[in-house]
């Protein structure tokens, strides 16, 4: 991957029209030779990969992501890339032809204070009669900030920012949130030149009134950001006041005629008539005003304001408390004896090498999401003549064989005495591990059994959790500001945003 400028990352849902961006890519007027991954974001069905082989990308990677939600699956995809770049499209636009040439010109232009590079996308309307209020809505997506229907960002601002945030399930806000931590820290976000086209998808009826769960996601945002984040993210301000008012007026007439109040329930119906009417009319009159549109219409602008205010009441209780989006590591470094395998001192023979209860699985549930994994573990029988350089080399291939993959391995093999800077609680090993694979300590997480293992960590600028064994002196309990009862808790923890 070296000398790549940016990766490509599709989310996807399975749609058809997945294979037809892939195809648009791969015979684009300059070849896309850079990494593409998919992100199925599915909770089951067949592997993606063996029926998109042949659309002639040379380097196309299918990952499964288990149905969290765009934000999720996008996470995922960009930690499983290496480049400086990440730029994602969602798996229903079709690049121009020149969209890769202009992509690179776009990204080479970028000046180092630019964290992010937005693409200029086109919504085709039909051109014979007015665009329905659901064709509407899809070409808002023409002038919106920062959505990621084609938005590359630098890596390293998607890394210190923890990525998308994962608690907005759907297609909404997520990149307005990402746009505006983005801004505020890393760097501004420019229009670039390249262009895709987003079709309106088909919609049945009742599209409209699942839309309005979106409000929930607006109080997580003013939560976040504060009550003016719509200025900052030009978003525009809606009907909420409005539909509350409605809805209110639809209770209380409710209220009313149980109660026996007919005056009031008659005054209240009218209420809700009038502003049921009113919504309805403006999203009637700028459209084509044939039966099914009027029919839909006339359905969702009665169920609309309860459903705003439904939603908006539970996202203001939900996100009360909602604090700053903190993501996974990108890298967690383990200590090998005692955290990984159990501790047989001085040990050279790898047929002594047992994982502890769990390892391989934990291990395995970061890799998925694409955290990268390391090793760093002192050695000093070498240094003091226990063991050879060949034996511990063979142990550590061991505990490879028997827990997978690292993306690095530090061991420091001096002598306790020798003074040097690698042993811990010396942060030497973790400082030249994240330096081996771009990662700033401050996202990194050091997982070990004894005091040492954090000391290490904090020296270095990263995090320390300490998972206690046997051996761990009640102290360095008592000193640790992250502590888990075993390995599964750890990366449980670790998952949750905890460390």
């Amino acid at each position: 991957m070296a000398g790549m400028l940016t990766s490509v990352v599709v989310p996807t849902v399975g749609r058809p029209s997945l294979r037809v961006l892939l195809q648009a890519l791969a015979s684009g007027t300059r070849p896309l030779e850079v990494p593409v991954v998919v992100v199925d974001d599915r909770r089951e069905g067949e592997e993606l990969l063996p029926r998109l082989t042949d659309v002639g990308l040379p380097d196309l990677r299918v990952v499964r992501s288990g149905g969290g939600g765009p934000a999720r699956a996008r996470n995922i995809g960009w930690r499983h890339t290496a480049t400086p770049w990440v730029s994602f499209l969602d798996d229903d636009v079709l690049p121009d032809p020149d969209w890769f040439e202009r992509l690179q010109h776009d990204l080479e232009a970028a000046p180092t204070g630019v964290a992010g590079s937005q693409g200029q996308v086109r919504v085709p309307l039909p051109v014979d009669r007015p665009p329905t209020d659901w064709e509407r809505g899809t070409a808002g997506l023409a002038t919106a900030l920062w959505i990621t229907a084609d938005m590359s960002y630098r890596r390293s601002a998607l890394s210190e920012v923890g990525g998308f945030d994962e608690r907005f399930p759907r297609a909404f806000r997520e990149d307005a949130d990402l746009g505006l931590r983005v801004t505020a820290t890393q760097g501004r976000i420019v229009g670039g030149t390249r262009r895709v086209s987003h079709p309106v998808r088909p919609a049945d009826d009742w599209a409209s009134l699942r839309q309005q769960a979106g409000n929930a996601d607006d109080f997580l945002m003013r939560a976040l950001h504060g009550a003016d984040w719509r200025t900052r993210a030009s978003a525009p301000r809606g009907r909420r006041r409005r539909h509350a008012a409605v809805a209110a007026a639809a209770v209380l007439a409710a209220v009313g005629a149980a109660a026996g109040r007919s005056r009031t329930a008659a005054l209240a119906s009218l209420g809700w008539a009038v502003g049921t009417a009113e919504l309805a009319w403006a999203r009637i009159s700028p459209g084509p005003r044939d039966p099914a549109e009027l029919r839909r219409m006339a359905l969702t602008s009665a169920a609309i304001p309860v459903a705003a205010t439904w939603h908006s009441l539970r996202g203001a209780w939900v996100h009360r408390r909602a604090q700053p989006w903190r993501g996974l590591p990108d890298l967690v470094l383990f200590d090998r004896d005692g955290t990984l395998v159990h501790d047989v001192p001085y040990n050279g023979d790898p047929a002594l090498v047992t994982p502890v209860e769990g390892a391989r699985e934990a291990l395995e549930r970061l890799r998925r999401l694409g955290v990268r994994t390391g090793v760093i573990t002192n050695q000093s029988g070498v240094g003091s003549g226990r063991i050879t350089l060949a034996q511990l080399a063979a142990v550590n291939a061991r505990v490879e064989e028997l827990l997978g993959p690292f993306d690095v391995w530090r061991s420091c093999v001096h002598a306790p005495d020798a003074g040097c800077d690698c042993r811990k609680p010396a942060p030497g090993m973790v400082r030249d591990a994240c330096a081996e694979l771009d990662v700033r300590p401050s996202r990194c997480v050091v997982v070990g059994d004894i005091g040492s293992d954090v000391e290490a960590a904090l020296a270095a600028g990263a995090q320390g959790l300490l998972v206690p064994t046997a051996a761990t002196r009640a102290a360095e309990v008592r000193e640790a500001e992250h502590v888990a009862p075993d390995l599964t808790a750890a990366i449980e923890e670790l998952l949750a945003g905890r460390w």
